[in-house]
């Protein structure tokens, strides 16, 4: 049953839109718990300073009650004497008032009714012969009494609406879903059981105004039993709220039957949406996929799409208190694992395991990764009803947020400011719809660099500021953050689904809380490679061409791994035969990319004077065309409100233009200083780019700054050459006359048709329409790679702040946070190019050969001290992974053969540095990254040197594992378990035998600590295979290499079993299967496991396997006397067991003296711990005298607080191995 609180704010919400009230009186809530007390409060028309205008009267009916229950009356006399005294206070109130107004209505029994209740028909004493039975009829167990029944007067009708209270216990029997939000649930006097009562209209008003659909709790919708009877229900005012003004009532015939109704989906539909919606639907599905059909400019994703999945992923839960960095606290699978949990786009929303559909969807990938055009895909689905759970999907832009002036409603933002929102002829109706019913809303946050923008936005707001965004007033703005802030705090919209996409790096710790669902892009396949340069290139000839020059460089065919790299791969790749040399690092990939562009720009550009022009002549063709547009739509009620905002619209506008002039003044200084060229005025404008893609890694922002001036030459190169993009922020909300805002309509001001006029307000409208958009960065690796320029090859940067801006800046305590992911590959680039060839670098700088020379030899030098200088052996692994990053963009990023001494000495040094014991525990490594730590392995192995690698929790592929455990200057190697089995049995397919033998003896687990669920389980099949000696079941033979068993399994000396007491029990059955096979095992940790005393149980058996067990971890276990008794009988045959723990368990005296009696036997003993268990001063004395008998024992640990203080001192004083803590 949907039960309501009594301190729920949704009841009273509701209370007061029926009743018309602006504040409900506070202690309603209180004087409500009892009916009569209701009732009362409700009737009481004659005190003098009620704060209600009257809206109701009341019927003195008896109210329907319930048939007792046993125990009654016993039930009632205990709540009664644990009640307080003020809550009598209040009930006294209450019936002495409720005593009051029955006594002055009892004065005048003649008295007339007030003039609204007489208008309204006594609709109790008579039954509609057409209407169903009553709720009261239907369900059993009530009484037929005749309920009490209420007039009600709410502000929005003329008439009186006949309320009647039905009272449905709250028992197994009456278990009913209710439909929001005409509830109240509270207890009834002299009853036992919990009713709640529906306030159902006897009769359904006959009103032209009809009450505004509330927001539903959660959006529920209510089962067809609370909707079919009685005719005129309130379920069928919200229906009929919903439809338009002359929609006619629900006629019976139109009614579905209780018994013939269907289980309620899982995402239910609401009835009778109304014609004006459906067309609305319609044109947005129509308009979506139009706009969502582009990838970018020349791909579309009917014909470039590749069909990808996603990841679902967990995270690790720690304390509250944790400052959660999502990258950190994610539960990092192996691949085995992860391409179980692949997810299609058909499956985001659905719940796992049949659970409930996910609501609160948080979608992740670094750069490129394809989270944009997935959302795209998922539009474009939605327009070709392949989502059919969603009747809205409204796509939310994080660069909106620039938009600061409080100019927009709910209503506004969704129908207005969504990028996918079409011009809508009727918003109340589709609003409304909105409202109604939440949960067919889908609403996608798109355009967020970093997990911290979604952080701010989910700080607490002001009281106030909450109070209002709930009413929703069309009278009130907001800005654009407000909104976002009360969509993502489910203050506003709370039932509808949320998907959020952003890159996963930064703190996290409120979104984590809220999530019920994480997905991870996992980029290309080498298969998805293949099928995107297949729709890529068209032509068959250059089809097969690019896939062989691709196959022909391993780490450019890596980098495809990101979609968004695949895609600068192919532009390189189409360009193939005019290019001398494909790239082999990232750096050679983004310069060869803009120098693409560069050279595309200046064969299609004349002059830039004539772009320029023609530039600004479109701007002004646009505006004025938008003008007209807006002329015909202009409304001459909201003309005097939105002349206020025009003054100041137009001087921001001037002093932006003011701003612009100037800076167009200096740069044309600068270009003829420099000189006339063309050639020279594309470097120049390079450089104020680089500038500014510097500025933006900084602040780590994809787009331009909007305060900062800007040349407009800088901005149409940029925008000619493909680097920029012009994002339009805002579009002329297409409201009714009566919902435009003030904020909304100040461009209509002072709009004529007349052409001198027009031609007046050029200059500030092409302002107002800069003011309108922002520039964006194309491309982020393009972008970092800009970046880096400006740092490497600019004379403004010194070597001092250039040495500033390099990594691992030495200092008292290392990084405590990872860098961002566009400074990593700032860092990266700006090494890389450093050490490129500097004949190809004369388009991107303005300096004299002499100079430029200079100061690349100075910066170089710079780097190698730098990176030289790192302890290597105190970096954290994404540090090492770095190193390697940077070290091999300098010495592959030019190929001349080797010959530069510079680039030689950098990978030699870090191959000769590397710890030999290289961990990457704990950091994903894609195919990239794979790659760049294997180059320096070899460098390594050249200079003599061998390595044991840690791959576990690295997500490393299958293919990138097969590629490290390869090299022959390996020793030994971690991983995923299921990762090796899968390496195994592909070797073993592929005939390899030679690479599977060093696979398979390389291959290490000890020390292990299962965390996971899935780590058991892959390690019972590890012991299977070690066992039965071959990789498969369906192998009848046992294989060669596999003769003497795993090594991996033979030398496991520590087991650590870490999933606590939620996860411990899941795995704990498979645990017991897997144990007999470790037989060298040593070290046994089962802290905190709630095995009990049937795990005890299972867990002796399991000891008689491990002769080699030294160390026992059983503390905190709820282990009783039972679970001892069995273990003892295990571990006195035990042989090299020498530390046993059962700290924190539940062992009593009798626990105590069945360990007292083995302790003799136990002759390798040394430490015993049984700290804070249940034994008292009796079971010490048994311990205590045992330990007499045990001369190798050297502590006993067995405080806890039922052993009294005087006879533990005294078990110290006789023997001095019995210790405190």
């Amino acid at each position: 049953m949907l039960e309501v609180d009594q301190d729920s704010t949704l009841p009273r919400l509701y209370l007061e839109d029926l009743l018309g009230l602006e504040v409900l009186p506070e202690d309603i809530n209180d004087e409500m718990l009892d009916p009569d007390a209701l009732l009362a409060w409700l009737g009481r028309e004659d005190e003098p300073n009620d704060s209600i205008p009257f809206p109701w009267t009341s019927d003195d009916l008896p109210m329907a009650t319930e048939v007792p229950s046993p125990n009654e009356h016993e039930r009632i006399q205990e709540a009664q004497a644990i009640s307080e005294t003020p809550r009598r206070r209040k009930r006294q109130r209450v019936s002495q008032r409720d005593e009051n107004s029955r006594a002055k209505r009892s004065k005048a029994p003649g008295q007339p009714k007030p003039k609204k209740a007489q208008a309204e028909p006594d609709v109790d004493q008579e039954t509609d012969p057409t209407s169903g039975p009553s709720p009261a009829e239907t369900l059993p167990a009530l009484t037929t009494t005749s309920p009490r029944i209420l007039y009600v007067y709410p502000s929005q009708a003329g008439s009186a609406i006949p309320i009647q209270l039905i009272a449905i216990p709250d028992t197994a029997e009456y278990r009913v879903q209710l439909s929001p939000p005409p509830v109240i649930r509270f207890p009834l006097p002299n009853s036992a059981a919990t009713p709640t009562y529906i306030l159902v209209p006897t009769v359904s008003p006959p009103s032209k105004c009809q009450l505004p659909p509330l927001s539903p709790v959660d959006g529920a919708v209510a089962p067809v039993q609370m909707s079919s009877s009685p005719l005129g229900s309130l379920s069928d005012r919200a229906s009929k709220a919903m439809s338009p003004p002359c929609t006619s009532p629900v006629s019976p015939s139109n009614e579905i039957s209780p018994c013939k109704e269907s289980p309620l989906p899982q995402s239910p539909k609401v009835l009778d949406i109304p014609q004006v919606v459906k067309d609305h639907i319609q044109e947005a599905k129509t308009h979506m996929s139009q706009t969502c059909q582009d990838i970018e400019a020349g791909l579309s994703l009917s014909s470039h799409y590749v069909d990808v999945h996603v990841s679902q992923r967990e995270v690790l839960r720690l304390g509250k208190n944790t400052n959660k960095c999502l990258d950190k606290e994610l539960v990092i699978k192996g691949d085995t694992d992860r391409q179980n949990t692949m997810l299609s786009l058909s499956q985001i929303f659905d719940g796992a395991n049949g659970d409930k559909s996910r609501q609160y969807i948080l979608l992740f990938g670094n750069a490129g990764m394809g989270k944009t055009t997935l959302i795209k895909k998922l539009c474009l689905d939605w327009s070709r009803d392949c989502i059919p759970q969603f009747d809205f999907v409204f796509l939310l832009n994080g660069k909106k947020l620039s938009i600061t002036e409080p100019t927009y409603s709910l209503q506004t933002l969704l129908l207005n400011l969504s990028s996918s929102a079409p011009s809508c002829t009727d918003p109340e109706a589709v609003y409304a719809q909105v409202l109604a019913a939440p949960k067919r809303v889908l609403i996608i946050f798109d355009g967020f660099d970093e997990l911290r923008n979604y952080e701010t936005l989910l700080q607490t707001q002001e009281k106030d500021l909450i109070t209002s965004l709930q009413k929703d007033s069309k009278t009130k703005t907001f800005t654009v953050r407000q909104l976002y802030s009360a969509i993502l705090q489910r203050v506003l919209l709370p039932g509808c689904t949320l998907l959020l996409s952003t890159r996963p790096r930064g703190t996290a710790s409120q979104l984590l809380r809220r999530t019920d669902s994480l997905l991870e892009m996992c980029g290309f396949t080498p298969a998805n490679v293949e099928t995107y340069l297949s729709q890529y290139f068209t032509e068959p000839g250059l089809r097969a061409s690019a896939l062989d020059s691709l196959k022909s460089i391993s780490y450019l065919n890596l980098l495809c791994w990101n979609p968004g790299l695949c895609q600068l791969v192919c532009s390189i790749l189409e360009q193939s035969r005019s290019l001398e040399v494909l790239p082999r690092t990232l750096t050679g990939l983004c310069h060869q990319v803009l120098c693409l562009k560069l050279e595309k720009d200046s064969r299609s550009t004349p002059s830039h004077t004539e772009a320029q022009a023609q530039c600004l002549k479109d701007s002004e063709t646009q505006i004025s065309d938008n003008s007209q547009v807006k002329t015909c739509r202009k409304n001459n009620q909201t003309k005097s409100r939105t002349q206020t905002h025009t003054s100041s619209r137009t001087q921001k506008a001037r002093r932006a233009q003011e701003r612009e002039a100037q800076a167009q003044d200096k740069g044309d200084q600068d270009l003829k200083s420099v000189g006339g060229d063309a050639r020279t005025e594309d470097k120049e404008l390079l450089a104020q780019l680089s500038s500014l893609a510097w500025e933006g890694v900084k602040a780590n922002s994809s787009s331009l700054p909007t305060g900062q001036a800007i040349s407009a030459k800088v901005k149409a190169f940029g925008l000619r050459t493909g680097l920029l993009l012009s994002h339009l922020l805002r579009t002329s909300p297409d409201l009714s006359s009566g919902d435009k805002e003030g904020g909304q309509n100040e461009a209509e001001v002072g709009e004529t048709e007349n052409k001198s006029e027009n031609s007046e307000r050029t200059t500030t409208e092409i302002a107002e329409h800069q003011n309108d958009h922002i520039l964006l960065w194309a491309n982020p690796f393009l972008q970092s790679y800009m970046a880096a320029v400006h740092l490497a090859l600019s004379r403004n940067v010194s070597d001092r702040s250039f040495l500033q801006t390099l990594p691992f800046q030495s200092g008292g305590k290392t990084r405590r946070r990872p860098q961002r992911e566009e400074l990593e590959l700032t860092q990266q680039f700006a090494v890389g190019l450093l050490f490129h060839n500097r004949t190809a670098l004369q388009r991107l700088h303005v300096h004299t050969e002499t100079a430029f020379r200079d100061m690349v030899a100075s910066k170089q030098a710079l780097v190698t001290k730098h990176l030289e200088g790192l302890p290597y052996g105190d970096l954290s692994p994404s540090q090492i992974l770095e190193a390697c990053h940077y070290v091999y963009e300098a010495g592959f990023t030019y190929d001349d053969g080797g010959t530069d001494a510079g680039r030689t000495q950098l990978m030699t040094h870090l191959a000769a540095n590397l710890p030999e014991f290289l961990t990457f525990h704990g950091v994903q490594l894609s195919p990239p990254d794979v790659f760049t730590v294997q180059k320096a392995l070899e460098q390594g192995g050249t200079e003599g040197r061998s390595f044991c690698l840690d791959l576990e929790d690295s997500g490393i592929q299958i293919c990138g594992l097969r590629a490290l455990v390869g090299l022959n200057n390996i020793n030994t190697y971690r991983s995923c378990i299921a990762d090796a089995i899968t390496l195994w049995e592909l070797l073993e397919h592929s005939g390899e035998e030679g690479l599977l033998q060093r696979a398979v003896s390389k291959f290490t687990i000890h020390p292990l600590k299962a965390k996971q669920v899935c780590h058991i389980e892959h390690l019972e099949k590890l012991v299977n295979i070690h066992i039965h000696k071959r990789l498969s079941d369906s192998s009848s033979e046992s294989h060669s290499i596999l003769s003497e068993g795993v090594p991996a399994v033979k030398e496991l000396h520590k087991l650590e079993f870490e999933l606590g007491p939620d996860n411990g029990p899941l795995a704990l059955p498979k645990l017991w299967i897997l144990l007999p096979g470790l037989h060298n095992l040593q070290h046994l940790d089962l802290e905190n496991s709630k095995i009990g005393d049937k795990g005890a149980e299972k867990l002796a058996n399991a000891l008689v396997s491990l002769p080699s067990l030294e160390i026992l971890n059983l503390s905190q276990n709820c282990i009783g006397d039972e679970g001892v008794k069995k273990l003892t009988t295990t571990l006195k045959d035990l042989p090299n067991l020498h530390c046993l723990s059962l700290y924190s368990n539940m062992i009593s005296d009798e626990g105590a003296e069945s360990l007292a009696a083995v302790l003799p036997h136990m002759s390798s003993l040394t430490d015993l711990d049984v700290k804070y268990n249940k034994l008292t001063d009796v079971g010490a004395l048994s311990l205590g005298a045992s330990l007499r008998n045990c001369k190798k024992m050297k502590t006993l640990r067995m405080w806890n607080q039922c052993i009294p203080y005087g006879v533990f001192d005294r078990l110290q004083q006789q023997d001095n191995r019995i210790l405190l803590h």
